[in-house]
């Protein structure tokens, strides 16, 4: 695992790690400027993303998110990994990655609940590096996570009054939100039971083989439902007929007799090939197997987010420690919509297996996400 790590590094454009260590001082998440995302103000979570339809005969009708008034549901967010700052923790300033990853992953929930998410001191790029060159960052991974607790627990004392809630996140996001359905709330019966949903992909949730909750979680299990609550949706990705190989970062247990938890986003509880309302930052720069994409015959998309409903089908594979989301594309090279979609993580021109389609967990059915957010709001 080493090596893709180091080379996840050098995709993103990593420079030699810092020892640094971050302000000793904790975050006031009693303060606004702690915060990336909160209701009823103009921030990452309420610009309108302007969105076009791309369908099998071209680019349909123009749209743009937006946001609903008086929500009955509260949406907690932590997002993945994106600081580039020198040291093992990034700092409390919110750049440009911070604010696109909540705009990409987080901002279209506004439309179905009021949306919070603290700024942190995440692991930064810098972090893995030092993992992959056998440092120990438990101390780093302490802190991230100390934010997200104080975080919480400030949303919970002074914003949540008593509302219920989902938790969004991916990647080190999803890793954090597991650690807080462990410590805190698993441990608060009163505030479990206003947990509706956790949607935390692209960081695996263990469970015994055949089972739905009693490795990564010891009451919280994974959903087999649509619109069942006090569950978890969690996946990884992976194109089809593409199986995580042996020393994969993610969709292999460690210990026998365990497996990856798989709740496919778009009907949790199936086990068959399910089409996905997916939605794509069309103006992404990063590589894509066979090339840029073209995202239409008819030419560029014309607006930074398109909309596609059954371009791409999922199937969730559990086969003994393995547990993944199976991707596939439903080409037609005959319409004129795009036959490729992107998702996996490279350098140099060279994808890494061992990472699947993490870069696509949340687009790939970010639109079903949200209308199961939406239905459960009223339960």
């Amino acid at each position: 695992m080493r090596h893709l790590l180091i080379a996840v590094l050098a995709l993103l454009g990593a420079v030699p790690v810092s020892a640094q260590a971050p302000a000793a001082t904790s975050p006031d998440y009693a303060k606004d400027s702690s915060w990336l995302c909160l209701p009823g103000r103009a921030d990452a979570c309420s610009t309108p993303l302007p969105t076009v339809a791309l369908n099998p005969n071209g680019y349909g009708s123009n749209g743009q998110s937006s946001v609903a008034k008086n929500p009955p549901l509260d949406c907690f967010y932590v997002y993945p990994t994106v600081s580039q700052d020198a040291a093992l923790n990034s700092d409390m300033i919110a750049g440009r990655d911070e604010k696109l990853a909540a705009e990409t992953q987080f901002s279209r929930f506004a439309s179905v609940c009021r949306t919070f998410a603290p700024i942190y001191r995440q692991m930064t790029l810098r972090a893995v590096a030092a993992f992959s060159a056998g440092a120990s960052i438990d101390g780093a991974a302490a802190l991230a996570y100390g934010d997200v607790r104080d975080a919480w627990r400030n949303y919970l004392a002074t914003k949540n009054n008593g509302r219920p809630f989902v938790l969004i996140g991916h990647s080190q996001g999803s890793l954090m939100i597991q650690m807080l359905i462990a410590r805190e709330i698993e441990k608060n019966p009163a505030v479990a039971k206003r947990m509706k949903l956790a949607i935390i992909p692209g960081f695996d949730v263990m469970v015994p083989q055949g089972k739905l909750v009693g490795g990564t979680f010891k009451n919280t299990p994974l959903c087999s439902g649509e619109g069942q609550t006090g569950c978890v949706m969690s996946w990884t990705s992976f194109r089809e007929k593409n199986v995580p190989p042996v020393g994969a970062i993610f969709g292999i247990a460690p210990q026998a007799g365990m497996t990856v938890g798989c709740v496919n986003p778009a009907r949790p509880g199936s086990r068959d090939w399910v089409p996905l309302d997916s939605y794509w930052f069309t103006r992404s720069t990063l590589p894509v197997p066979d090339g840029p994409i073209q995202w239409s015959t008819e030419g560029p998309p014309p607006a930074p987010y398109a909309r596609t409903e059954g371009l791409v089908s999922a199937k969730c594979i559990n086969d003994a420690q393995r547990g993944y989301l199976w991707v596939r594309t439903n080409a037609d090279p005959k319409d004129k919509r795009t036959d490729r979609i992107g998702g996996e993580v490279a350098v140099l021109g060279m994808f890494l297996p061992g990472w699947g389609m993490h870069l696509a967990d949340m687009a790939i059915g970010q639109g079903d996400l949200i209308r199961e957010v939406g239905a459960i709001a009223g339960k």
